[in-house]
């Protein structure tokens, strides 16, 4: 495993981080379909033994099951791990509910330290807030405090849009922004990233895999099926069908010692502003696939191709 510097922090991360929205399991919708805890277990301590210390959790993953898993398998191990957690879907109130206020913020911090069976965060992120509060100075002042008093290493944003990043990073001056980058979603690193890199903001680059579709996995899309609780089955089948066409024109990237899940990572890793490359994971098996991908980059052929696609095939990013 390779490490990079998370921004201006001090804080030494993987370059493969671990996110764990899958294994919160499907109870809740809004994730990857069922999980098995052992599994999922079995695929942290995995983690930990190739070298992944970056571990990307939410409070709404599974309503606090992703948290609790993290917790249980860790105990004892914390100085090993970088924690990332975030903050904000008020789950508590039921789902589609979100909050940012002060007292929220601490209130929502005490309950993930308790599941995470920790008494303080490497990272605290906010959990997409719209742009209007992104734009006020006043949202980033109870993370600020929660630094000063140690319950927090560092704090940030998870955003939906490179604007809204740009927004947080002027206004707040986090320590990370956290944002969807992969080869279909490549606009961050036109602003966003320069900007980034400027101020000593670390990048963590969420959805790497695009939802899974980057591994390959998915060549049909009259026979894909979704499980109950996977947010993927509410899409429509249009999209669906773009997204898997869109990954058959990337067949060149698989080589022998490179599956196209690999090269989607060392595609995100190939951005300097980059601190960690995040692939959610359920499986021991995605862990070894995935801690691979640091090892080595993409060639400058590969990388000469993947921008001629973007420019002509994939004119019109897919939305997130």
């Amino acid at each position: 495993m390779k490490y990079r510097d998370f921004g201006k922090t001090g804080i030494k991360v993987s370059e493969i981080g671990f996110g764990t929205w899958p294994i919160g399991g499907n109870s809740h919708g809004m994730s990857y379909g069922p999980t098995d805890d052992k599994v999922s277990t079995d695929a942290l301590n995995r983690a930990l033994d190739l070298g992944i210390n970056f571990f990307d959790t939410a409070d709404v993953y599974g309503w606090g099951h992703a948290e609790s898993l993290l917790g249980k398998c860790f105990r004892g191990k914390r100085d090993r791990i970088i924690l990332a957690a975030k903050v904000g879907a008020d789950f508590y109130q039921g789902q589609g509910f979100q909050t940012f206020t002060p007292e929220y913020i601490s209130f929502a911090l005490d309950k993930t330290l308790a599941r995470l069976r920790t008494d303080y965060l490497d990272v605290y992120q906010l959990h997409n807030p719209p742009l209007k509060l992104l734009n006020n100075p006043a949202i980033y002042e109870k993370l600020k405090e929660l630094k000063k008093e140690g319950k927090i290493r560092s704090w940030g944003v998870s955003v939906f849009s490179d604007v809204e990043g740009i927004a947080a990073i002027n206004v707040g001056q986090p320590d990370c922004i956290q944002i969807a980058y992969n080869i279909f979603s490549f606009r961050p690193s036109e602003k966003l990233f320069p900007l980034a890199n400027e101020k000593g903001c670390a990048i963590i680059a969420r959805e790497c895999l695009a939802n899974g579709f980057l591994t390959g996995k998915y060549k049909n899309s009259n026979l894909v099926r979704f499980a109950a609780g996977d947010m993927r089955k509410t899409w429509p089948p249009e999209y669906i069908r773009a997204r898997i066409e869109a990954t058959e024109r990337l067949q060149f990237l698989i080589r022998e010692k490179q599956t196209l899940g690999q090269a989607a990572l060392r595609f995100a890793l190939g951005e300097i502003a980059v601190s960690t490359a995040l692939a959610g994971m359920k499986l021991p098996e995605q862990v070894d696939e995935n801690a691979e991908a640091c090892l080595e980059a993409l060639s400058e052929e590969e990388l000469k191709h993947l921008t001629e696609l973007q420019l002509t095939g994939f004119k019109k990013e897919l939305p997130i």
